[in-house]
């Protein structure tokens, strides 16, 4: 879907977007193989051929952070089905005063959970996510990633992020996420079924106070559990928003 986007173009959005489909304009390539194009005058189509020649040059390098910079924040699912194989799933969880308990992470086929007091700190984070080049959350814009930059110091979050549940909320879903995965079929063990981050509170304070070794294991499979779904749910939704961005190109021929 990336190389169909015209969107990270100066004055170029959606409605122009659209229009450039609607003339056959479907790709990076046919945009810079055509000597002209309605609409863009000929100094336009210069300083756009030299941006999409910038953008086809770092996708082919693997740039995934060139994407992050230059691609609108609400744009950047499209980086999704390109970057999946280096796509971590992240997902934390705090205590009653807003603090880090649990940065769960699952890339690559493997969960990682990194516990307060234990194998969380800066380097730790800072080196788990250094190997992925996209971010996927369910409502990382406004909890876990402003939570992780104010609680650990110089940590490099540039890649790009799709946060499912802004991405959903296009695609007309509503409520969080146990509720969206018990819409679309999506799975977690039985003992976890109806735990909330209320929950995961109350399982950290057992654990703290009480070295309650059940505790800590139950909140670390249900924090596991919010980090492994996000991956058939993001799988789903890109498909989602790519049938409806297929049906404006199919509609424009």
């Amino acid at each position: 879907m990336i190389e169909s986007s015209f969107c990270f173009l100066a004055g170029v959005g959606r409605r122009t977007e659209q229009h450039l489909w609607e003339q056959g304009i479907e790709t990076w390539e046919d945009f810079l193989s055509s000597g002209s194009i309605p609409g863009i005058g000929p100094r336009r189509k210069a300083l756009y051929d030299e941006a999409l020649g910038q953008a086809k040059t770092h996708r082919e390098q693997e740039d995934a952070r060139y994407f992050a910079i230059n691609l609108h924040t609400r744009d950047q699912w499209r980086l999704y089905e390109w970057l999946r194989p280096r796509a971590v799933y992240l997902d934390i969880e705090t205590n009653s005063f807003g603090q880090i308990t649990v940065v769960g992470l699952y890339g690559q086929g493997r969960c990682t959970s990194l516990v307060r007091g234990e194998s969380l700190n800066q380097r730790r984070i800072c080196d788990e996510l250094a190997q992925y080049d996209l971010i996927v959350t369910f409502n990382g814009t406004t909890f876990d990633l402003p939570v992780l930059l104010a609680n650990v110091q110089g940590l490099p979050l540039d890649q790009p992020h799709v946060d499912l549940c802004l991405l959903g909320r296009q695609l007309g879903y509503r409520g969080g996420l146990k509720a969206i995965e018990v819409q679309e079929g999506i799975q977690r063990a039985s003992e976890l079924r109806g735990m909330s981050g209320a929950d995961a509170v109350h399982l950290w304070n057992r654990w703290r106070h009480s070295r309650d070794e059940e505790a800590r294991e139950r909140l670390l499979a249900y924090n596991a559990a919010d980090c492994v779904n996000l991956q058939p749910l993001a799988d789903l939704f890109y498909c989602r928003m790519v049938q409806q961005h297929q049906g404006d190109l199919s509609g424009a021929r």
